[in-house]
Parts: C-alpha cells; structure tokens; sequence
C-alpha cells in the first residue's frame, strides 16, 4: 500500500496441512513457523539453494504487480480482489465501549507506620529476591543453548542479552520487560514503563535502542472495562516509543484471557533492540572490583505504590504506580550511555522490581565471584539538576527505610566507576543537568545499607543463595507435592 504497489498470489501453490481447504480458510489460517519473503527476480534458485540447504520447505507462491491491488487467485479462479490502499490505510476504526477500571489507587504513602513494620525490612530484601519474578531464571536458561552459532557476547543474567551477528559485523542488544501490576494499576503509564525500562536495559548494556515488538496479553475486549485497559496501554507504549524513536516493527495480540477467577492482569510485553557500537562498550550489570564507587545516576525515589514490596511482602496490589517522565528517563539514559562511550563505567544496572535494594544486590552478583557494597542513604551528597550539591539528612522512621530501600520511581541506573574516574563522571552528570547520587562502594562478604541511625547488613552468600536457586526449589517442592508432575 505505502509503496503503491500490490500483489497477485495463487492459493494452489500454497503449502497445506490438510486438504479441502476453502480460500477462506487458508488466507485466515493461523499456521505457525512461517514466513512470507519478497526475493529480487532472477534469484529464486538462489533463495531455493539456501532453503534446501537448511531442510526448510518453501514455495513460490505469487509475484507483485504495480496496480495497488491485494489479487487472491486459487487455481487461476480470482477468489478476492481488494485495493491495498483503502484495506491498509483507510479502514474504518472500531469505536467500542471502554470503561475505566477502579482500581485501588490508595496512597501507598499513607500505609501505617504499623503495616509496613509487619515485614522486617531485613528480612523483606530476602523475601523479594525470592520471588519468582525478581529471582534468577537460570532454572530456565540452563536448559537451553545460549551461545547458538557461538555469537554470545553477554550470557544470560545481566540487564539484556548482547549477540555478534557475524554477516552484518554488528552487535545487538534484546530485552523484554512489562511490569503487568502498574499495568493492572494505571495502563497508561504502565504500558509507558514498559518501554521506558526496555530502552533502560538496553542502554546498560551499551546499546542504543532501535526498534520494538509487541505481545499484547489482555482479556475479553468486548468487555468495556477490559477494552479500556487495552486502549489506554497502547496509548501509553505509543506515546513512549514516540519519544524514543523506537518504531514498532510487529508484534501480536494475545486476548481473551480469563478464567472464572477472573482476567489477567494487563500485560503489554515489550522486545525492543539496540545497537552496540563496539565491543569495548558492551556493559554488564555486575560490580567487577573492590572499592570501586557506586553512583546512582536518577534520585532516590519515593514511589511506594504498585511496588513488589507491597505485593509480595504484605500482599497489596495498590497504587497509585511509579510516573516515569519521558523526557528525564532519556536524559537519564543518555548520560549513561555517553559515560559508557567514553570508558567510565565499569557496571550498569536499571533500579527496577525490587527497587534500590534488590537492584544493588543483584550487583554483586557477578558469575565468576561474589561482591558486596557499602552503601550510605543516611548523609548523601545528591547531585541537583543545576550540579550543586546538598546534604540531605533522612528521617529515621521504619516505614521511610522501606520507602527507601524498595520504592520503584522510574529513571534510575546504579553504575560502578573506579575511584580515579569519579570527579570525571560526576563533572559530566552535571553538565548534562541530570541528578545522580553518590552511594558507596563496592565492597566484599556484606551488603551494608545504612538509612539514618538504621544500618541493615545482609550476607551476600545468603542473598545469592535465595536469589539463584528460588525457582529450582519451587519447582522441586510442587513437584513433591504433585508426584505425577
């Protein structure tokens, strides 16, 4: 349609999983593991070579034509014939009931001093990095080959995947993220966040975010409340790929799920990819030496609501969710990226589920050897946007050390930087007028948080433990319980 161009195919030559089909049918089939490929005229026996090679059935099934018309033939019979143009670009739009979804906007800030003390904050970061959704997922990756064709640059663990693709001599970065609880929450900005937090695990990696795909997981759309929740995440993942300048490649939609317990929460999955410029900026989440300085380039936060704290520490799905602010996430993330390219940054890792704490925690997780950090809330300098520096003295109360240590706001990317390179990468944060704080350091053994007078001290060899084999020990423990399993 864009081109002007159309498209006569012949449904005879198209490969069937079984016979009698109507052309109906076979247009409408949903067969998985195909492809549809455009070759350039007098290299049909080269693309055929290429496929036999591979053991990969194909056909050639049709050709284009200049007249903007989509032309369906089945056995020469013309079976439709629709314009392109007005089929693509001019369909009329749906306009269905959407119904706001009430969802419980509570004020996470006004939970009690007494509520978030039934969960010792000590306690809670274990917890967190228990949860299936925060723990290690080498229960999974372990069973499948990760280094196919032997282009794994990144294995799996640390913020994205990193691969060499050795026939157009580049590097990419893949990731996927939805947080399906903000969505559930607030579908706007949580279909905003999950684009944000992609082009936020790209940009740990080293990687400049290029484009996204989509797999949209909602419930029944012609519920009106349901169909709400489906508008509102598109609008808000559009709007965020609009201001990243990520086109959205493709995708699917995956909709009516439900079950007499109820739907879904909304879930639009995001895949986004980068482009890495060389392989002396690939990144990894992991701190890489002792006493090494940490920095938190973003602020604190103080967003409690839709958090995994409240969901899996007292079981409250509440809100309202973390904002994200667009134009200060790519600030963000620009700097980053910029103090990566210029060879500062030695670990980098997006503050997300969990917040502050789970994320510093899987920092000293590296593969080959443990680390720990000492980390000091309690007298910070912070970086002001204007690159003026404050002393900020917290208060010393239990619920602002959970607020602290597992709150979710958005923008923030915890880097490593040895100590000769500190006054390099703070001159540069504040030049670029993004906020930053100055955490720490890496350290060995122990995870050190110190919030006012509260200090909290985790073994790392505990968290890790709890971290890395959370989902093998579920497993094990359902399949116990269910021996047919």
């Amino acid at each position: 349609s864009r081109a002007g161009s159309g498209i006569e195919i012949d449904l005879a030559k198209v490969p069937k999983r079984e016979s009698g089909m109507t052309p109906y049918e076979i247009m409408l089939s949903e067969s998985q593991e195909r492809m549809l490929i455009i070759a350039k005229r007098g290299k049909e026996n080269l693309v055929r070579e290429i496929f036999e090679k591979w053991d990969v059935p194909c056909a050639e099934i049709g050709r284009v034509t200049d007249d903007g018309m989509m032309r369906v033939r089945n056995n020469g019979a013309i079976a439709a014939e629709i314009p392109a143009k007005p089929l693509a670009q001019e369909a009329p739009l749906y306009s269905r009931e959407a119904k706001p979804v009430a969802a419980i906007m509570r004020d996470a800030s006004s939970l009690t001093e007494r509520l978030l003390q039934k969960i010792n904050n000590h306690e809670a970061l274990r917890q967190l990095l228990r949860d299936p959704t925060i723990a290690s997922k080498n229960w999974v990756y372990r069973q499948y080959d990760h280094t196919v064709r032997t282009g794994t640059l990144v294995k799996p663990g640390s913020d994205a995947a990193v691969f060499f693709v050795r026939y157009a001599n580049k590097i990419l970065a893949a990731t996927t993220d939805c947080n399906s609880l903000y969505c559930a929450l607030d579908p706007r900005e949580g279909g905003k966040i999950a684009v944000a937090e992609a082009a936020r695990n790209l940009t740990c990696s080293g990687a400049r975010p290029l484009a996204v795909t989509d797999c949209l997981n909602f419930g029944n759309p012609y519920k009106p409340e349901n169909f709400w929740q489906l508008r509102e995440a598109v609008e808000g993942v559009a709007e965020a790929c609009r201001a990243f300048g990520t086109p959205v490649t493709g995708g699917n939609v995956s909709l009516y799920n439900e079950s007499p317990a109820g739907v879904v929460d909304p879930t639009p999955t995001i895949g986004m990819v980068g482009l890495i410029d060389g392989e002396k900026h690939v990144t990894t989440q992991w701190f890489k030496e002792a006493g090494d300085v940490i920095i938190l380039v973003g602020q604190i936060g103080n967003e409690l609501g839709g958090s995994s704290y409240l969901k899996v520490c007292h079981g409250l799905k509440i809100g309202p969710p973390p904002r994200v602010d667009l134009a200060n996430e790519i600030k963000v993330q620009n700097a980053v990226r910029n103090l990566i390219r210029e060879g500062l940054v030695k670990s980098a890792h997006d503050c997300s589920e969990g917040g502050l704490a789970v994320a510093v925690a899987e920092c000293c997780f590296h593969p080959e050897k443990l680390f720990g950090a000492e980390i000091d809330c309690s007298r910070r300098p912070a970086g002001d946007a204007t690159g003026a520096q404050e002393t900020v003295q917290r208060s010393a109360s239990h619920s602002d050390a959970a607020t602290v240590l597992f709150n979710e706001s958005q923008s923030r990317i915890i880097v490593s930087v040895a100590p000769a390179d500190l006054e390099r990468t703070l001159s540069i944060l504040r030049d670029r007028a993004v906020p930053f704080e100055h955490l720490g350091k890496v350290g060995t053994g122990e995870l050190d948080i110190r919030i006012s007078d509260e200090s909290f001290r985790w073994q790392i060899a505990d968290l890790y433990d709890d971290w890395w084999n959370a989902i093998r020990r579920a497993v094990e423990d359902e399949t116990e319980r269910i021996p047919s399993l």
